[in-house]
Formats: structure tokens, C-alpha cells, sequence
């Protein structure tokens, strides 16, 4: 097992793990930690804690120290100059014709560095473009280029659900969607309907799925058929929620047919073998291109 102290460097941003050292940090505390590129500001997310030795990539760089005033002042100024830095920055990508869409900036805690993300269909020659920022900000200036979900992630956005995405405010890091958890909890595969403002998989697909999952392994499927109290019959409807199957019995001597709802403890069918999905890897894809 290994000590760790869990930080983040924006909001809703993925978790790193630093050595804490000999000092304990509260949580929301700001702090300032050694990374790759120099000295960064930072916020604890999880005070103190001991994870298994597989979970860490050796050796944990340090948290320097609890962060001051002054930090805290420079941080904010850091972030002021991103307007100004994004308005210059698209104003050079027009002049050179670039076909690339500018996401955010961020500059490093000392002032060195600045960083922009940008999206673009394809490769960007951006090479000019880097000569001219240098010679406008006088630092060092990287282009690192993000996807789509990276992108919705950064500007954030109201979702279907009304609220704010949740790749934005609560999800540290993006998980894996696939087509196959729509298919589990019974969900249209319509595109408008699971698909968030990123055209790709609705990540709070992900959210109830080990729930959905162990649910249907107790329910039959729609069409089977199962017997009931009351006789046979053929599933119409399943309610995964309340655990409740609606089911068709027919009583051919009485030219009848009635339809009941059943708690499926009640039933008996046949469990089959839960068929593997041959689109598990479809993470990224979009939804058009998985439901055509």
C-alpha cells in the first residue's frame, strides 16, 4: 500500500496522485505540487489515503507545500489572461487559414507556458502559427489537439436532462459507453434520444447499467414464454424498476385473452445464456454509424 494525497487541477478534472509527505491537507485546500511541466496549483480532492501499489505509476512526485495568498493571487491572474489569449490566438488561426477550432488556453503556474486546446477535422500544419504566438506571449506555446467528448468536457453545456453535463461538473475521468447498455435498460436507439451534446453515447448510460444488468438476468426475455399462477402465456412488457413482467394468456377453449402483470419471482421460464454483443468496443463511435 501507498500514501497518497488525490488532487485536481480544474473542476470536475480527472484525480492525480502525489506523495503527501509529512503535512495533511484538508480537502478544497489549495496546494502546490511538482509535475512534469514545473510547479502547478492545485486543489486536494482527497486528503489522505492508502491505495494498493498496482494503482500508482512509481514514483509519486511530491506536494511542495500548502498553497499561499500570493499562489492563490497568481492563479487568478493566470486565469484572467485567458480571454485576451484566446482572442489573440483566433484572430492568428484566421490569418493563416486554419481549418482548426480553438477550445481553451491554459497558462502554467509560473508563467512559462501556455497551453491551447483545439479540434479539427483532420492534421493541422500549425507551425507559423506557433512562430507568431511565440513572438506575441514570449513563452513557450503548445497545440495539443482533443476530441470531441474532451471538448464538451472543457466548455461544458446543458444536457437533454436539463441540467449541466455531466462530463463537466461530476465525472473526473470519461467512461466507457457502448450501444450494448441502451439495448440493456430497454432504451429507444434512436440517436436523438441517447446521444449527448457531443453526438456520441449519453455518458450517464453508464450509470445504472451493473443495475439493468443483474436485473435482466432474472427476467425473461420479451416474446419467451413462461409460466405463470394463472398458466402459460408470452411476455408482452417487462419492468425492470419494479421487477414486474406483463404477460399474455390465452384461453383458446373461452376464445379469451387476458393480460395480467406478475412479479417475475412468480414466473417460470427458461434462463438463457446471456449472448455476447459484438459492439462492447463501441466507445467513441457516433451513434449514426453504430445504429445504421
Amino acid at each position: 500500500m501507498v500514501k497518497i494525497t488525490g488532487v485536481t487541477f480544474q473542476n470536475a478534472g480527472k484525480v492525480y496522485y502525489f506523495a503527501p509527505g509529512k503535512d495533511r491537507y484538508e480537502k478544497g485546500a489549495g496546494v502546490i505540487v511538482d509535475t512534469a511541466r514545473g510547479p502547478e496549483y492545485a486543489t486536494v480532492v482527497i486528503p489522505y489515503a492508502e491505495v494498493d501499489d498496482d494503482k500508482i505509476i512509481a514514483p509519486l512526485k511530491p506536494v511542495i507545500r500548502a498553497a499561499t495568498a500570493r499562489d492563490r493571487e497568481t492563479m487568478i491572474r493566470n486565469r484572467e489572461r485567458k480571454p485576451e489569449a484566446m482572442r489573440l490566438t483566433q484572430e492568428k488561426i484566421r490569418q493563416h487559414g486554419l481549418d482548426m477550432k480553438l477550445i481553451d488556453c491554459e497558462f502554467s503556474f509560473d508563467g512559462t507556458k501556455v497551453v491551447f486546446y483545439y479540434s479539427a477535422p483532420h492534421r493541422v500544419d500549425f507551425r507559423e502559427l506557433v512562430k507568431d504566438l511565440s513572438s506575441v506571449f514570449r513563452m513557450r506555446i503548445e497545440l495539443r489537439q482533443i476530441g470531441i467528448r474532451d471538448e464538451i468536457k472543457m466548455i461544458g453545456g446543458i444536457g437533454a436532462c436539463g441540467r449541466e453535463c455531466c462530463c463537466a461538473t461530476c465525472m473526473s475521468d470519461l467512461k466507457k459507453v457502448t450501444i450494448k447498455m441502451a439495448k440493456t435498460q430497454g432504451l429507444s436507439l434512436n440517436p436523438s434520444k441517447i446521444s449527448g451534446m457531443c453526438g456520441r453515447l449519453m455518458c450517464c448510460l453508464s450509470y445504472e447499467n451493473d443495475y439493468y444488468t443483474e436485473a435482466g438476468r432474472s427476467m425473461p426475455k420479451l416474446g419467451s414464454e413462461v409460466v405463470t399462477p394463472e398458466g402459460k402465456g408470452v411476455v408482452v412488457n417487462i419492468n425492470m424498476l419494479k421487477m414486474l413482467v406483463r404477460v399474455r394468456i390465452e384461453d383458446k377453449k373461452k376464445d379469451l385473452v387476458t393480460y395480467h402483470d406478475f412479479p417475475a419471482d412468480q414466473l417460470k421460464f427458461r434462463r438463457g445464456k446471456e449472448k455476447e454483443e459484438k459492439d462492447e468496443g463501441n466507445e467513441g463511435e457516433d451513434l449514426k454509424e453504430i445504429l445504421d
